[in-house]
């Protein structure tokens, strides 16, 4: 990957400014050209018949003189006014590829390049607020469900009392498992000594939002307490790269899917159900119902060329949702789903991926992943067989909407990811590919390939579109859908 946005990116250039000065010529008469040959008396066209302009230059040693004088003040105006009018064009253009630099690049950077990076000198955030007040998570030992609530530092387990199924199903997602696949009531006589500092329980009015419906209590009336399991995602079977990036292993980004459209790998999306992919909306937004019948994914593979065997026939499309508020100028809310007619299989080579927790971001710096079959150089003219991977690190929002990188168009739904002096980062054909973190144990998908100018030139990373601000609309989405 450069990564799938020297097709997007490429939209951002700007005209190149410069000034052409014609040559200016003069061919006056010279100083040294002899006198007109005066016209002797009694001779046809004497001084009686002399024809008019013949007079006027009769006193040849006293008019040339002021005529080649004249002549001369006229060149060194005409010349010293160019002069200066060269001077100022060539003051302008400078001053306005100055001012222009630091908006966007206009022309791809080589590799090695780094000169832009002395007027990048933004210090990188490498904490966030959290603003949350109740942390949950599901205990790897018993599959016990634990609540951290804001005012206490202990971790508790939740009483049976008041539970349903759709409250299991809201507390996955806020772990960002898609939905619930298991819970039950477990008597606290089975789960040991272990809890001893109380637990929490479902308020009466719990008809509010997740969050203000728990309040401690020393001990549960039913003696039971919750045990769930949620969707499983964001692993990697332990099996045996895009500028300045490596090939990929066969299973090592199991939900990394090639979307075709007419036969030909077009951008990447990523695998969260068996039967919905996520992508970016510039893949999909031109291409109405008539069209869906055209898209064809691939899942399980990491060499494009397999897709022309049997045992890798594609997944036909049924449906194609782009955001709403999707913006093809700013790329502003570039998020699409795909619904497969039929659902994947999931093995060691097909999982899924996990969504972003609910109002938890990762710091910039966070050591995060690409993946994708783009360009592998910004100049390239055909995309490689096998898929690629890189590390990227992510990118605070206030460094990357500095002058010195995107000047303010980021917005809340966009983040960063890539390095500063360049050369890893996302080219076209990634498109709609997946940037994935770790998050103790798993994957979960953190931004979607989106734009950028160029393909890893400096101080102008990849933008990716922020999954979890879009964590509702997929929801509702598969819901509806």
């Amino acid at each position: 990957m450069t990564y799938s946005y020297y097709l997007w990116r490429g939209q951002r250039g700007a005209d190149n400014v410069g000034v052409d000065a014609e040559s200016v010529t003069d061919n006056p008469l010279a100083l040294n050209d002899p006198p007109p040959t005066a016209v002797q008396e009694g001779e046809p066209g004497g001084a009686q018949g002399t024809p008019a302009w013949l007079r006027e230059i009769q006193p040849a040693s006293q008019v040339s003189s002021k005529v080649t004088a004249h002549k001369l003040v006229k060149i060194v105006a005409v010349v010293c006014t160019v002069g200066l009018l060269g001077g100022l064009a060539a003051g302008v253009w400078f001053l306005v590829r100055l001012l222009l630099r630091p908006a966007a690049a206009h022309s791809p950077a080589g590799l090695g390049d780094t000169k832009e990076t002395l007027f990048c000198n933004v210090t990188e955030d490498v904490t966030v607020t959290d603003p949350r007040k109740v942390f949950y998570r599901i205990s790897p030992e018993n599959s016990l469900l634990e609540i951290q609530l804001e005012k206490l530092q202990t971790w508790l387990p939740v009483c049976y009392e008041r539970w349903n199924s759709s409250l299991g199903t809201l507390v996955c997602r806020q772990l960002g498992y898609l939905r619930l696949t298991k819970h039950k009531g477990v008597n606290l006589t089975d789960i040991g000594p272990n809890y001893t500092d109380g637990f929490v329980q479902i308020t009466s009015e719990y008809k509010t939002n997740l969050e203000n419906i728990w309040q401690f209590r020393g001990s549960c009336i039913t003696g039971k307490v919750i045990a769930l399991k949620c969707f499983a995602c964001g692993t990697r079977a332990k099996l045996s790269r895009i500028i300045g990036g490596m090939e990929a292993t066969l299973g090592r980004w199991p939900w990394q899917v090639s979307l075709y459209y007419s036969s030909r790998h077009t951008c990447g999306g990523s695998i969260i159900t068996s039967q919905w992919i996520v992508t970016a909306a510039h893949c999909v937004h031109n291409y109405r119902l008539p069209q869906v019948s055209s898209w064809v994914v691939y899942a399980g593979i990491v060499t494009r060329s397999s897709t022309k065997l049997v045992q890798h026939t594609g997944y036909a499309v049924e449906k194609i949702i782009y955001n709403k508020n999707y913006n093809h100028r700013s790329h502003d809310n570039d998020i699409a789903l795909m619904k497969l007619k039929t659902p994947l299989n999931f093995t060691d080579t097909i999982r899924p991926v996990c969504l972003p927790q609910y109002d938890h971001d990762f710091p910039g710096g966070t050591q995060c992943w690409i993946s994708g079959w783009g360009y592998t150089r910004p100049d390239d003219v055909h995309i490689p067989d096998t898929l690629k991977e890189a590390p990227v690190p992510l990118i605070s929002t206030k460094k990357c909407n500095s002058s010195c990188m995107y000047d303010g168009d980021i917005t809340p739904r966009m983040l960063c990811a890539g390095y500063t002096e360049g050369k890893v980062d996302a080219c076209q054909g990634d498109s709609g590919g997946p940037l994935v973190c770790q998050d103790e144990s798993v994957w979960r998908l953190v931004g979607v390939v989106s734009w950028g100018t160029g393909c890893a030139e400096p101080n102008h990373p990849g933008v990716y579109t922020k999954v979890a601000e879009f964590l509702g609309w997929i929801y509702e989405m598969i819901e509806n859908y």
